[in-house]
C-alpha cells in the first residue's frame, strides 16, 4: 500500500479539492461504500453541479482509476480498516475552503456519518448506509448479503470480489436480470474484507472503530434514505440508525424509503430519483450560491 503522499488515487484526491476550491462553490463531496469506484458517481456529480454545487469524488485509499484496473489487482483494495478511511475523508475534506455537503452509500453511508459527526458538513445524506456501535438489528438477508465475506475469517486481511451471483442479491436484487448483469460488468470490483468484519463485532467490541457521534452539536441535518427491497442494508438496519440519529438535540434528522428499490438504487435505471431526493434535502440547508462559507 502506498503512502497518502505518493499514492497516485491521493493525488487524484488532491485535484478533486483543488478544482472544487478554484469554483468558490459549495462542494458536494461523493464517498462510495465497498465494491464500488468513485466513478459510480459520476452521474450524481453532474446533476449536483448542474445545481450549483463542486462535486468532489475522492476514493477510499489507493482506489485504482477504472474498473479493469481494479479487476486485474485486487491486492490494493486489502488492508483497509474503517477507522483509515474515515481518516482519509476527513483530512481531505479538511483541505476544503468550504464546509461541504456529503453523500455517501452503503459504508460510504457510515463514513458520511463519521465524518459529520465530527462537525465538517453542512448537510448529509446517507444512503442504505451500513450500521455502527448502537445499532442492533441484524436481519437474516443481511447476513446472506455479507456471507461471502464474513464466511471466510482469512477474508478479514483480503479483497473479495463478489460473483454474479453473490451482487445479484445483496446489489441488485430488485433489476432485472439483464441490468443486473450490466451493473455488474460496468460497477463490480472487489472490497477490502475488514470493514464487514468490524462492523459484525462493532456491538461486543467497546473500541470499535465502527462508532459515530450521534450527538455532535455540529452534526448538521441528515437524510437516511433506505431502498424498500434492499437486501443488504434492509429497511430494519437503516430505520434503526435513523432512531440513534434521531436523538441529535440540534440538528434535522430524516428518514425516507424509496420504493421498490435495491441496493444498487445510487447505480441502477433509477439513479437520478434518488439523486432528486437527495438534492431537495440538501438545498434546504445548504445554499451553493451563497456567497461565503459555512
Amino acid at each position: 500500500m502506498s503512502t497518502p503522499s505518493t499514492s497516485p488515487s491521493y493525488a487524484r484526491d488532491l485535484s478533486e479539492i483543488e478544482r472544487a476550491n478554484a469554483t468558490g462553490r459549495v462542494p458536494a463531496v461523493f464517498i462510495h461504500g465497498l465494491w464500488l469506484l468513485p466513478t459510480s458517481w459520476e452521474r450524481w456529480a453532474a446533476v449536483f453541479e448542474e445545481a450549483g454545487f463542486a462535486p468532489v469524488l475522492p476514493g477510499w485509499p489507493d482506489d485504482p482509476e477504472t474498473v479493469g484496473e481494479a479487476n486485474a489487482h485486487p491486492e490494493t483494495f486489502a488492508g483497509k480498516s474503517v477507522g483509515q478511511v474515515a481518516d482519509h475523508f476527513c483530512g481531505l475534506i479538511g483541505k476544503l475552503a468550504r464546509k461541504p455537503v456529503l453523500i455517501g452509500h452503503s459504508f460510504g453511508g457510515l463514513i458520511t456519518q463519521i465524518t459529520a459527526g465530527r462537525g465538517l458538513a453542512q448537510a448529509s445524506v446517507a444512503i442504505d448506509p451500513a450500521p455502527f456501535r448502537g445499532v442492533l438489528p441484524l436481519p437474516l438477508t443481511s447476513l446472506r448479503a455479507a456471507s461471502p465475506v464474513l464466511g471466510n475469517p482469512a477474508n478479514y486481511h483480503r479483497a473479495v470480489p463478489l460473483t454474479f451471483e453473490q451482487f445479484r442479491y445483496s446489489f441488485a436484487n430488485a433489476v432485472s436480470e439483464e441490468e443486473a448483469r450490466e451493473l455488474y460488468d460496468t460497477f463490480a470490483v472487489p472490497a477490502p474484507g475488514e470493514p464487514l468484519f468490524q462492523a459484525a463485532a462493532a456491538n461486543i467490541n467497546p473500541w470499535t472503530e465502527v462508532k459515530v457521534d450521534t450527538t455532535a452539536a455540529d452534526r448538521g441535518p441528515l437524510l437516511i434514505i433506505s431502498g424498500e427491497k434492499d437486501n443488504t442494508v434492509p429497511w430494519a438496519i437503516a430505520n434503526a440508525s435513523y432512531k440513534k440519529q434521531a436523538q441529535n438535540a440540534y440538528a434535522v434528522t430524516e428518514i425516507t424509503e424509496i420504493p421498490g428499490r435495491g441496493h444498487a438504487l445510487t447505480i441502477d435505471h433509477g439513479w437520478r430519483e434518488v439523486a432528486d431526493t437527495a438534492l431537495t434535502f440538501i438545498r434546504r440547508f445548504a445554499d451553493p450560491a451563497a456567497e461565503t462559507g459555512s
